[in-house]
């Protein structure tokens, strides 16, 4: 036995010299993000690196010129191609659009979406989103949400503030909003106020379960598919969480589908409820039999969420973190806010509304800036169907996995010039003080081509609004030696909060 060891190891080595050849011959030609190393892959860097993520990847992008590979570990599937090259995304989501699809990978891992418009492909997705389309025309959407956060924050934000202003509390910035947006969400999509932002600060379960689904759904996409199946399987560790969370958000949906449809029994003129659940709980066929059942409405209802409400808790976050750090913005736009409201009625506390923020140029091209630097959704991802060619010059090969890193976009010199790391509102404004446009492609933060996102006039306007409310009455401070880190979630929030203290502004 002893006299066959040699052997045996002399024929794992030369099998595993033939495997590291052929893994090196296959990859010759491509562009490694990370050093590939035999069987680990880049996956020592990559997770050694986890806790500085987003900006770790955008250095190794910008060292590659905007394009790389990112390769798991052998054997495995996670393998993807990542850019951040505008003309890249532009080939992605618009000119080869067809060919790019979240597809069957996306739908396992963001399966708590269930079947709704974000992660739906081909026809599906064009049903939903004519859908969402007609819904959203029908009731209106902009006007409505302009009352409903006009309301919410009349009501709701600016007590909370004059109550941590009045007993000097210190507030977590990024938990209020989280809040606010919460509450104006379901009532846009569910027609109910949970009441979660309060001077009370009351647990509200579902709020919390969705978090903690969306933080969950990251370390899937952090981990190699078997491990997480595993995790599932035996209701371990994050898969245990994902599991107890996503109860607890569904059975807050599903009551209020079960008491919409009794509402809708009950109703003789089938008219009870201006949001978009009760929309699309209405809509029938030819003979006249209601086309959606519970499972439609709830995915839906969970991807209404999604879209609307961490999208305006994370840019609202961390533009009022850059605001803080750059005073002389915040100077500039309060100059403005002044010179075209404040001067003419005093009115302060007098929430603004769709045509007042309109003439709040330099506040836009704040907010947009904020945006860019931190885009809400920092990383998008697509799946090809077939063999392709991106303008890079990188080969695609069918089923390739492609990440189009939004957050690197923003950092991209080739698209922003060397200035790309500041912060300059001025960017966004033309030489007659009017809002530049710059193309989706390049500032990709509510998706760009086919696949723009339908509520991007809507989300620009509450933030604004929102915004505006705040620094007309307050000052904001961040606490000294607050730790700002993102947290690990598919969307760009704090780890820590924003901890902030609050002064009433002065006049």
């Amino acid at each position: 036995m002893a006299m066959l060891f040699p052997y045996a190891a002399t024929i794992i080595v030369s099998a595993f010299l033939f495997l590291y050849v052929h893994h090196r011959r296959r990859n010759s030609c491509r562009t490694p993000l990370l050093t590939d190393w035999p069987i680990l892959g880049m996956s020592p860097q990559f997770f050694g690196n986890m806790w500085q993520f987003h900006d770790y990847v955008t250095n190794a992008l910008r060292k590659k010129g905007g394009t790389g590979e990112l390769m798991g570990p052998w054997f495995t599937e996670d393998n993807y191609i990542v850019t951040c090259d505008p003309l890249n995304v532009h080939h992605i989501m618009s000119k080869n659009f067809y060919n790019y699809v979240k597809g069957s990978k996306f739908r396992e891992i963001f399966e708590p979406f269930g079947n709704g418009l974000i992660g739906a492909d081909t026809e599906m997705w064009k049903y939903k989103r004519a859908l969402t389309q007609s819904v959203l025309r029908k009731l209106s959407f902009e006007t409505m949400s302009e009352k409903t956060i006009q309301k919410k924050v009349q009501n709701g934000l600016l007590p909370i503030l004059d109550h941590a202003c009045l007993h000097e509390k210190v507030l977590d910035l990024q938990d209020v909003f989280s809040r606010l947006m919460f509450d104006e969400t379901s009532i846009m999509v569910l027609g109910y106020d949970p009441k979660s932002l309060s001077v009370e600060f009351p647990l509200v379960s579902a709020e919390k379960a969705f978090n903690e689904v969306q933080e969950c759904i990251f370390y899937r996409n952090m981990v190699p598919i078997t491990l997480w199946k595993f995790q599932e399987w035996l209701q371990i560790g994050s898969e245990k969480k994902l599991t107890k969370a996503r109860k607890i958000f569904d059975q807050f949906v599903y009551s209020h589908i079960a008491a919409k449809r009794q509402e809708l029994k009950n109703s003789k003129c089938n008219k009870f409820s201006d949001d978009l659940l009760s929309e699309q709980m209405m809509l029938t066929d030819e003979n006249g039999k209601f086309v959606h059942d519970d499972k439609f409405l709830r995915d839906a209802s969970f991807n209404h969420f999604a879209a609307g409400r961490d999208t305006i808790t994370s840019g609202l976050t961390w533009f009022f973190w850059l605001l803080a750090k750059h005073p002389s913005v915040e100077v500039k736009i309060l100059e403005e806010i002044k010179e075209n409201f404040d001067a003419i009625d005093g009115k302060k506390h007098e929430v603004l509304g769709i045509e007042d923020v309109k003439k709040l140029v330099y506040l836009h091209g704040a907010l947009c800036e904020s945006l860019r630097l931190f885009p809400p959704v920092p990383v998008e991802r697509k799946q090809s169907l077939k063999s392709d060619t991106l303008p890079s010059g990188h080969r695609v090969n069918p089923n390739t996995y492609i990440l189009l890193f939004t957050y690197a976009m923003g950092r991209f010199e080739e698209a922003w010039g060397k200035d790309c790391l500041e912060f300059k509102p001025e960017r966004w404004i033309s030489e007659k003080r009017e809002v530049k446009h710059v193309s989706f492609y390049k500032f990709f933060i509510f998706n760009a081509g086919p696949r723009t996102c339908l509520g991007k006039d809507v989300a620009l306007f509450q933030m604004k609004i929102v915004a505006a409310a705040i620094l007309r009455n307050y000052h904001i401070q961040v606490v000294e030696n607050h730790p700002v880190v993102p947290a690990q979630s598919i969307m760009l929030l704090m780890k820590h909060g924003l901890k902030v203290n609050i002064t009433t502004r002065q006049v």
